[in-house]
């Protein structure tokens, strides 16, 4: 059995671009190019040898101590390979310890890049993978149950069309999306082209360009019907870069708006939270008591729902605008009791 920490990496690696039902049939250069691409990057060309990935097929198929006894076939039509039982998955056997040894060995180097600007948004996951590698690593430690509670969230569909998505816009491709939004009986079909992925509280959006409404859209991954990448490329707009598109907003909503002066006053123990948690990528802290802090944003109801849940700990001082919106928000719920 190849029991070092990246051959169980890899076999992980294998499974999911198996799984792949956008790209179906890889190939032996397909699965060494994935493993590459996730353990080393794109700069690291033939880290993984051909035979390397071969005898990680032949170990998942037919090594009795992984246990996996994974259905890979070959199918000599598509000239790939896939699982024979389609419903398989190497997600579904147990960990054993090895596994978790690889998982810590991922975790831990992960937690070296969790400041990388590429890998903030990520950072809280990080934390928590980390935090709970630190409190045991026993497999079978039942006091983490008992003693030990995490932050239970339930995971959002749309998260299975992130790999098509993000090939789609490294290759600038475009994307048939049938998308179903919140309020409607039917999906709208769509033609996009995919800019840019972020998560917010949890969810995935895509940022793409919306050919027959000729303008940039944000679409909810949990709302997607559908998604398919199409054979035609596309060119980015020459106006739009990535890392200004929300540099004002708070939020996952983006209006074409300058951004604003907005000043709020906070007391108590929530002063404190927003000293060590601040708000936005803009907050500076005005005045020390009474905690007063000032941001440079577009009023979006993100914005608005974050005050409104500070309740009387929150005072809004500027702008004008923003007050008169919590203002009447505050009588619209004090008029239901």
């Amino acid at each position: 059995m190849a029991s070092n920490k990246h051959a169980l990496l890899r076999y992980r690696i294998i499974d999911k671009r198996l799984r792949n039902k956008y790209k179906p049939y890889p190939t032996i250069d397909d699965l060494m190019a994935a493993c590459e691409e996730a353990l080393y990057g794109s700069d690291m060309g033939d880290a993984i040898s051909k035979s390397t990935i071969e005898k990680d097929l032949r170990a998942m198929r037919e090594d009795d101590e992984l246990a996996y006894h994974a259905p890979i076939k070959f199918s000599k039509r598509e000239k790939g390979y896939f699982y024979e039982d389609p419903k398989y998955s190497i997600d579904d056997i147990p960990l054993n310890d090895d596994d978790l040894s690889a998982i810590q060995f991922a975790a831990r180097t992960l937690y070296q890049f969790r400041d990388n600007d590429m890998f903030k948004q990520f950072r809280f996951a990080i934390d928590k993978i980390f935090n709970r590698m630190n409190i045991s690593s026993e497999v079978k430690d039942e006091a983490i149950v008992q003693y030990v509670q995490f932050d239970q969230m339930d995971t959002a569909s749309g998260s299975e069309y992130l790999p098509t998505i993000l090939s789609a816009i490294k290759e600038k491709l475009k994307l048939f999306i049938q998308y179903k939004a919140f309020g409607k009986d039917k999906a709208s079909d769509n033609i996009v082209h995919p800019y840019l992925l972020k998560e917010y509280k949890h969810r995935w959006y895509l940022i793409c360009y919306n050919e027959a409404k000729q303008k940039v859209i944000t679409y909810g991954l949990d709302r997607v019907v559908k998604l398919e990448s199409k054979p035609e490329v596309y060119k980015v707009l020459k106006n739009f870069d990535p890392s200004l598109f929300f540099k004002y907003s708070f939020g996952i909503t983006q209006i074409d708006e300058e951004p604003i002066a907005v000043e709020l006053e906070f007391k108590g123990t929530q002063a404190e939270y927003i000293k060590s948690q601040p708000l936005h990528s803009s907050q500076e802290i005005t005045k020390a008591s009474p905690v007063t802090v000032k941001l440079n944003v577009t009023l979006t109801h993100e914005l608005v729902e974050q005050i409104l849940s500070y309740g009387d700990n929150v005072k809004v001082l500027k702008p004008q605008k923003l007050k008169g919106i919590i203002k009447e928000k505050h009588k619209s719920a004090l008029s239901q009791y």
